[in-house]
């Protein structure tokens, strides 16, 4: 079983929705063809209501709606921004999480606001997740403006204030900026690409050790990156932290390549990484995580 921790999806259509390269999100349908040609049985559907650089929103109640007539193939995730409510680090999320909670959101995500990661008006937020006890999935971006994504620093010091903040919320990491970080010799420069050569273990190791709460979100080019440039090195790091990464995509674009799919098999066939690590990366750690009752929901779907 593959379930995909990160993808998006939108019905929402128009010419003005394009992105300005000619992208676009897939539409369900589409989505699910994708998921077929590659052996993904479910994804999780993203939910993105911060503006930046949003060409088109998809609002909670969207993916809640698309998730619904897709039971057994898509898991809905919810969203808020933390300038939503009263623009204050002490606005009153609660209600709206418990809301969506309880209209069958698993999770949050994707958390993208292009403000420093443990800004007052983030770290209201996280405290709230944490409460309500949903895991987030985050974007971290290398800058401020031009971009979306919670800032920070080369290094990661602003996510490792909220791990230690917010022990209990798991945070699900994601990003070029993130995945860099996976060897000690990222630079400025270097951090919000896609960094070549033998890993040096770097924050991402550290951090990943030191926080429990801390998930690897393997989906896109920078995931995929981070376990392939150096594949010893990423087979040592599947092995160690099998319990606390995600297989995913990002698909995002109409087509779209998805290399680690078939990386991951390779990888399972030819021994170099456990079964047991295979099957909790590509499915067990995700249907944990979201409190899927695997035979339940696919009865219910009938």
């Amino acid at each position: 079983m593959f379930i995909d921790i990160h993808v998006h999806t939108t019905r929402i259509r128009g010419e003005g929705l394009y992105r300005f390269n000619g992208t676009r999100y897939p539409t369900p349908e589409e989505l699910i063809g994708m998921m077929d040609a590659n052996g993904i049985d479910m994804a999780v559907c993203m939910s993105t209501i911060s503006p930046e650089c949003r060409y088109c929103y998809v609002i909670p109640e969207e993916v809640l709606a698309i998730c619904a007539d897709y039971p057994d193939r898509l898991i809905p995730l919810t969203n808020l921004d933390p300038r939503m409510m009263t623009n204050s680090p002490d606005a009153d999320f609660s209600g709206l999480l418990r809301h969506y909670q309880q209209a069958g959101a698993r999770g949050i995500g994707e958390y993208i606001p292009n403000i420093p990661f443990d800004d007052p008006l983030n770290m209201n937020v996280f405290k709230q997740v944490e409460e309500i006890g949903l895991p987030l999935t985050f974007h971290i971006a290398h800058q401020i403006g031009g971009v979306y994504g919670c800032y920070d620093d080369l290094g990661l010091p602003r996510l490792e204030k909220v791990l230690q903040a917010c022990p209990n919320l798991v945070m699900l990491a994601h990003s070029q900026p993130f995945w860099a970080e996976i060897s000690r010799d990222v630079t400025e420069q270097s951090r919000a690409g896609y960094p070549t050569g033998p890993v040096q273990p770097g924050r991402v190791v550290e951090l990943m050790r030191a926080y429990p709460n801390l998930y690897g979100d393997l989906s896109a080019g920078s995931g995929y990156n981070a376990i392939s440039r150096d594949k010893e090195f990423g087979c040592q790091f599947m092995e160690e932290f099998q319990d606390r990464l995600c297989f995913g995509t990002d698909i995002a674009n109409v087509p779209q390549n998805v290399p680690i799919v078939g990386y991951l098999r390779q990888l399972a066939q030819e021994g170099a990484i456990s079964q047991a690590a295979y099957e909790k990366i590509t499915w067990r750690n995700a249907a944990r995580l979201l409190k899927l009752d695997l035979d339940a929901d696919r009865a219910s779907a009938g």
